[in-house]
């Protein structure tokens, strides 16, 4: 069975999408429980040099919903975050899931072929969709989703490999 573009994006994209969403929770009762401020945790980072948790989620929900988005436009930009808080992120993260639920399989299918580009500023870098897809959007898609995982599990979260995964998709 050859793979399809819809596949490969928005079921993988709801798979970990979903995960994102869980330890999102998971993080916001930790800091619940430890008295600290969900909406002051946005702005921690791993590392000085990298940007902060805010930047990580609004970039998931960006690498997904948005990289489908800017293959319909035929133009992708990089994310811009909007000051939102721990309530605000969640939301961004059940939008991605909602819009991408609302794609039919034809619709993506569709747009297999056509070019894009990835546009910052000056800087235009040319793609198909498939290769924006596949080259672009989904390692970035799980270098954000890992970082954000990764800054709740430095601040104690207790989270483990399976609640990055998400749910599995199976042979039934």
């Amino acid at each position: 069975m050859a793979i399809s573009l819809y596949d490969v994006s928005v079921t993988g994209y709801l798979q970990t999408l979903h995960a994102v969403a869980g330890f999102l929770d998971k993080g916001l009762a930790h800091l619940q429980a430890e008295g600290k401020d969900p909406d002051q945790f946005v702005e921690t980072r791993l590392y000085a040099d990298m940007l902060d948790f805010r930047f990580q989620i609004v970039s998931v929900a960006h690498h997904s919903m948005g990289a489908i988005e800017g293959a319909k436009s035929g133009v992708y930009s990089p994310p811009a975050p909007k000051g939102e808080n721990y309530a605000g992120l969640q939301q961004r993260v059940a939008d991605a899931i909602a819009g991408l639920q609302a794609l039919s399989r034809e619709e993506v299918e569709a747009l297999a072929g056509k070019d894009m580009a990835f546009v910052m500023g000056e800087r235009r870098i040319p793609f198909t969709v498939e290769n924006f897809i596949l080259s672009f959007s989904l390692p970035n898609f799980h270098f954000h989703a890992t970082t954000a995982y990764d800054i709740l599990r430095a601040h104690g979260v207790p989270l483990g490999k399976r609640d990055y995964l998400g749910r599995l998709r199976m042979k039934t």
